[in-house]
């Protein structure tokens, strides 16, 4: 099979590999793959990006050479015990090293959303799923409530936006002037257009902060919440080498412990249950994945160049 692997930071390419399999006694189908998306995790794995990090991903050269975590795509094989899936079932899904022509997936796969292509599947599960943990879990978001998503398009933002929404919340946007009336259609009431207005000087107040983008400082960002209101620490600037996004989720963290408020950053922790759970907000027309960009296999490389400046407008899908 053709798979890619990143051969040094920066540089990734097809390759020829042996096909996988689900080992003995491995709970786990083997999924021919039609389709992957792009995730920020995957450009930092590709650009080695933030510096403090290579300690843990290979100060020079990469440790491991396999990217990926989002794919679509139809059921070839199955493993023992597994009474879920049949050959041929279309699924959907997270499991590591998707940017391939096939991938063996043990506990985050479901039956894709009926009323969606290969591509269109592929472009929501980590990104759904971040969405759905930070607001359900970490934000525990109640009907009624108000959501304000800073950073309101690319794949997490627009998900939030729509996951929120669906969870009987009051949900304005923060985005930029071209993305305004996108973060409208799927269902703010309010957008603030970041390039011509202060959001935290409009004297709203919010239950939940989404902060997808990175971009404001604690100070600012309490001024938008109510008494018990909570921040979540989804996404941060991509263009400092040295942090990333990690020194803004720090200062948040320790600034926010001064005052009584909460910020919380958390990882999404893929699995079956919260993809049935997608699909059928997917189904039900509640949620319906955005596509910006599409590329060939051949062109994966250049896809996740085409991720460095961390504006995206939704998701980048590469067809396998």
């Amino acid at each position: 099979m053709k798979a890619a692997r990143l051969e040094r930071y920066g540089v990734l390419a097809l390759r020829d590999l042996e096909k996988p399999k689900p080992e003995p006694g491995e709970r786990a189908v083997l999924v021919r793959v039609r389709a992957t998306s792009l995730n920020a995790v995957d450009w930092y794995g590709f650009s080695g990006r933030p510096y403090i990090a290579r300690p843990l991903m290979g100060l020079r050269n990469p440790r491991s050479a396999s990217l990926g975590s989002d794919f679509a795509g139809v059921v070839e094989a199955i493993g023992e015990n597994v009474r879920e899936f049949a050959i041929g079932d279309a699924v959907f899904g997270c499991e590591g090293g998707a940017f391939a022509e096939y991938v063996v997936a043990t506990k985050a796969v479901e039956r894709k959303p009926a009323n969606l292509s290969f591509e269109e599947a592929a472009a929501a599960p980590l990104a759904a799923l971040t969405a759905l943990q930070g607001l359900r879990d970490h934000a525990r978001l109640r009907p009624g409530q108000r959501v304000l998503v800073n950073g309101a398009s690319g794949g997490v933002g627009t998900f939030a936006v729509q996951i929120a929404k669906a969870m009987g919340a009051d949900v304005d946007a923060v985005c930029s002037t071209r993305n305004s009336e996108q973060a409208r259609l799927l269902g703010a009431e309010h957008v603030f257009d970041y390039t011509r207005e202060d959001f935290t000087r409009r004297g709203l107040r919010y239950d939940v902060l989404f902060d997808n983008a990175g971009n404001r400082s604690w100070l600012s960002m309490r001024r938008v919440l109510t008494a018990k209101g909570v921040v979540i620490l989804v996404g941060g600037p991509r263009r400092k080498r040295m942090l990333g996004p990690l020194g803004h989720v720090v200062r948040v963290r320790a600034a926010s412990t001064l005052n009584g408020h909460k910020a919380v950053f958390f990882v999404a922790k893929p699995n079956r249950d919260d993809l049935a759970i997608l699909r059928d907000l997917i189904e039900a027309g509640q949620v319906t994945p955005l596509i910006e960009r599409r590329y060939d296999f051949a062109q994966i490389a250049d896809a996740l160049r085409a991720m460095s400046d961390g504006h995206a407008r939704a998701k980048i899908v590469v067809s396998i």
